[in-house]
């Protein structure tokens, strides 16, 4: 799962990256009104994690612009001003939720997690899908409700296609939510190759039906 975090204080951004992606998400950061804006346009995300008070611009004016665009990702405002009125109007221009600073990093991650899980599976921490069972939460599968081992890399994906069931996924978004804005310098995309090979070879192996499709000459889709 891919996520920007936009904020100019350099060390808390630096926190939220390594707390963030020891919880398995890939981050990307912004510290620049402009640099948030180029990224929100050149990448899609998970969720955004946005400061109010910005270099160059105020957050609530990106706030618009996201929703402007049509940008399916959820937004988390954070921020130093604890203010009814900032929260309200953040809210009501499409914000998922608000959290103000000082705030615990695992009280983050908890309504990161919150706000995919409403988007992308519905509200459950399990998904269901006739022999394959996935726990949110424990980060675990099962198939025939037998335990299926996957690495992290693995499991991203698997939630990925997922979130995007019946929908074709391409080379290139697979590229850019596993390693983020530094998919374009990469030579070939033979290790997304190889993450789904194993994927699918575990799944198989383990009795699953073949509900990730290749389509040929575009991407991938999960059939649900």
């Amino acid at each position: 799962m891919k996520l920007l975090i936009i904020e100019d204080e350099i060390q808390l951004a630096q926190s939220m990256i390594s707390y963030l992606s020891g919880e398995n998400y890939v981050c990307e950061y912004a510290g620049t009104y402009q640099q948030a804006l180029t990224k929100i346009d050149m990448y899609e995300y998970e969720c955004i994690l946005l400061d109010i008070m910005l270099p160059g611009g105020d957050g609530m004016q990106l706030l618009e612009e996201i929703k402007k665009r049509q940008k399916e990702e959820g937004v988390i405002i954070i921020s130093a001003k604890d203010s009814f009125d900032d929260k309200i109007q953040g809210l009501q221009l499409g914000a998922d939720d608000y959290l103000s600073k000082p705030f615990h990093l695992p009280e983050l991650a908890a309504r990161i997690f919150s706000i995919i899980r409403r988007r992308k599976f519905n509200n459950s921490n399990i998904i269901r899908q006739n022999e394959l069972t996935i726990n949110l939460l424990a980060k675990t599968v099962l198939v025939h409700q037998q335990p299926v081992i996957l690495t992290k890399k693995e499991f991203d994906l698997l939630l990925y296609f997922i979130g995007n069931r019946n929908k074709v996924v391409s080379k290139n978004a697979l590229a850019e939510h596993l390693s983020g804005d530094i998919a374009g310098m990469l030579d070939d995309h033979n290790f997304i190759y190889a993450h789904i090979k194993n994927l699918k070879k575990k799944l198989h192996e383990a009795g699953c039906g073949n509900y990730l499709k290749t389509i040929y000459a575009t991407g991938y889709k999960w059939e649900m």
